[in-house]
């Protein structure tokens, strides 16, 4: 698997296959290298990674998909090391994710050493589960 970061070529790629990030964020999110691409090695597009930052400071995973037929093969894992890595690389410290409490993915990111480090409640949601790690 590849993991490229997004350029302007990938924007119709994430127009249409992210239904969670409104459209008029996509091209600067790519300028600001704030999404990956995952690839096959056929260099087929298999998924993205994005983020964003947390009270404009703390770098936070917003979105890992990974289309079904690639699941399973350690591509998750891989995007969410090569990631912590790069921001490590920007002198961060410290990283954050969500996720719904009714989702598998909270197992998966404690895991990789993610703590629970609090919650939201939205109305009619599921509490989604905060959490951080160290990247000391």
């Amino acid at each position: 698997m590849r993991i490229i970061a997004a350029t302007i070529s990938d924007y119709a790629y994430i127009r249409e296959h992210d239904r969670h990030i409104i459209e008029k964020l996509i091209l600067p999110k790519i300028r600001q290298n704030e999404i990956y691409i995952l690839q096959h090695e056929s260099e087929m597009n298999v998924g993205w990674m994005r983020y964003g930052y947390f009270w404009d400071n703390t770098p936070f995973m917003n979105m890992i998909w990974i289309d079904e037929a690639h699941r399973n093969r350690g591509f998750g894992k891989k995007v969410v090391l090569f990631w912590e890595e790069e921001m490590k690389k920007m002198g961060f410290t410290c990283v954050m994710t969500s996720t719904l409490a009714n989702e598998e993915a909270q197992h998966f990111y404690r895991k990789l050493g993610y703590r629970d480090s609090g919650c939201l409640i939205l109305e009619e949601e599921p509490l989604e589960i905060l959490l951080t790690k160290s990247l000391k």
